[in-house]
């Protein structure tokens, strides 16, 4: 399987899709500038993913001093040890009872993730795939290419919503009261129940930034007094988008309050709209420009996101006809990359737009979401096709 070429010609969405469905087994080799990253595969699913030029912060040693699960100390003379036995440095670690196995484990599996996520950033660049037999890793659960690109659509989708709140690394948080008893968390169907047949309606539905887990548990018991955002996401150990977004809804329920930093405009979170925006152009060919960064902030401040539940489409309602119009462009995007995937699995377009429903590239509410009735497709006999909105 010879597969080499630029990212402007084939994109990085469309390189992992490819290896994925072929259930291919190598190393995938991307270079841009000075960054060189290689991500195994192993029967088209992701088993590793390592960068050459990785920033200290981003080592593993690093990540885990960071994480306060490992002390300086007890990481010098865990590499000290390296160097003697040539083991690796996770069994080094374990061995020594510094940190457990499963620790560990949870600690790679995230560099990883944070690793193959970044990726998407890269706008230029080669890639190359060289198919061959590779070490097992039982350090990584493996992940499948489809599950990595469709986490990759959630990011693009919640980011915007996240940055309205967090705006910089460097904000601090203040706790304005106490997170309910987790004994009387309930599920998703028990609040909708309650939802529903509750004597006086509610002012926003529950939803994904509407709700307490674990992870806003995590990050509300990690606020402190002078705890910037950066240092919380690495003792969470959750990534910056999870933790990120685990902070927004701390503060859309009013359990924390976020003080921006002084004297600091707070674009610290600028390279993660980047991020999205490169990964909307990768899948769906889409350029994405500061204009439309500065419509969506605009618009974010009209959208009544109380009544927004990301999750599902079918129970969104809008308070002007404009953020309408503007989800609609985005679910454009959304249909165009599904086109595009399914084009690349089935070596044609799709006769409908129910075939993405069938083939599982997309949900049922995605072929008409924000509108009442569908969009509109038609497939050309010359391999092209028209995609449009409703008639309104």
């Amino acid at each position: 399987m010879a597969l080499k070429g630029t990212l402007k010609d084939f994109g990085i969405a469309d390189i992992l899709q490819l290896i994925g469905q072929q259930q291919k087994t190598g190393v995938l080799l991307l270079t841009q500038k000075q960054d060189t990253v290689a991500v195994t595969f192993r029967e088209g699913n992701i088993v590793r993913a390592e960068t050459t030029s990785r920033n200290r912060k981003d080592l593993i040693g690093s990540m885990l001093v960071a994480a306060s699960l490992v002390s300086e100390q007890q990481l010098e003379f865990a590499l000290e040890t390296q160097k003697r036995t040539l083991q690796r440095l996770g069994d080094v670690l374990v061995s020594q009872g510094v940190i457990t196995d499963q620790k560990f484990k949870a600690m790679v599996q995230l560099q990883t993730s944070e690793t193959l996520f970044k990726l998407f950033a890269w706008k230029a660049g080669t890639y190359e795939f060289e198919q061959k037999e590779v070490e097992t890793e039982t350090t990584l659960t493996p992940l499948r290419a489809e599950s990595v690109l469709m986490e990759g659509f959630r990011r693009v989708d919640e980011w915007p919503v996240v940055r309205k709140r967090i705006t910089s690394l460097q904000m601090t948080f203040e706790r304005l009261k106490d997170l309910p008893p987790e004994e009387l968390k309930k599920d998703d169907f028990d609040a909708a129940l309650d939802d529903a047949f509750a004597e006086e309606k509610k002012s926003v539905n529950k939803g994904e930034f509407q709700s307490v887990g674990e992870n806003e548990r995590k990050a509300y018991n990690l606020i402190a007094a002078g705890r910037t955002v950066q240092r919380i996401i690495e003792l969470s150990a959750l990534g910056e988008f999870e933790t990120a977004k685990a902070l927004c809804n701390l503060i859309n329920l009013e359990y924390a309050k976020g003080v921006p930093p002084a004297g600091k405009g707070g674009a610290d979170f600028e390279a993660d709209g980047s991020r999205a925006s490169a990964l909307l152009g990768v899948v769906g060919r889409i350029a994405v420009t500061m204009v439309v960064v500065g419509a969506l902030l605009f618009i974010g401040t009209r959208i009544d996101f109380g009544a927004v539940k990301l999750g599902g489409r079918n129970a969104t309602t809008y308070t002007d006809p404009a953020a309408q119009r503007f989800a609609s462009q985005q679910q454009l995007s959304r249909l165009s990359a599904a086109i595009d995937l399914f084009k690349l699995e089935k070596g044609a377009l799709p006769i409908g737009l129910t075939e993405l429903v069938e083939s599982e590239l997309l949900s049922a509410d995605d072929l008409h979401f924000p509108w009442r009735e569908p969009y509109f497709y038609r497939r050309g006999d010359d391999g092209t096709y028209v995609l449009l909105p409703p008639l309104r």
